[in-house]
C-alpha cells in the first residue's frame, strides 16, 4: 500500500475555489433572513390563529355549562340563543 503524494496548494486557490464553488457570504446572509422571517411570520400566524381558536372554544364552553346550570331542560336552546345574541359561532 502505498501513499499518495499531498500538494500543498497556496490560500489564494483555496478561497478562489471556494468562491467559485459556493454562493457568496453575502448571497447565504440574504438567503438565511429570507428564510428567517418567513418562519417567524408563519409560526406567528399559527399561534394567533390557535389562541383565537382556544379563546373562543373556553367562551363556547362557559356559555355551555351556564345554561346547563340555568335551564337544564332547554341548555341546547339557551346555547344556541346566546350565540346568535353574541353574534358569535357558527354552527
Amino acid at each position: 500500500m502505498s501513499m499518495h503524494p499531498l500538494q500543498v496548494v497556496p490560500k489564494e486557490e483555496r478561497e478562489a475555489g471556494k468562491l467559485s464553488a459556493g454562493w457568496s457570504p453575502r448571497t447565504v446572509l440574504l438567503v438565511q433572513l429570507v428564510a428567517g422571517t418567513i418562519l417567524v411570520f408563519v409560526l406567528g400566524t399559527w399561534l394567533v390563529w390557535l389562541s383565537v381558536y382556544l379563546q373562543r372554544h373556553f367562551a363556547e364552553e362557559d356559555i355551555r355549562l351556564a345554561c346547563k346550570r340555568v335551564m337544564p331542560e332547554s341548555a341546547e336552546r339557551c346555547y344556541d340563543t346566546v350565540i346568535i345574541q353574541r353574534g358569535g359561532a357558527r354552527r
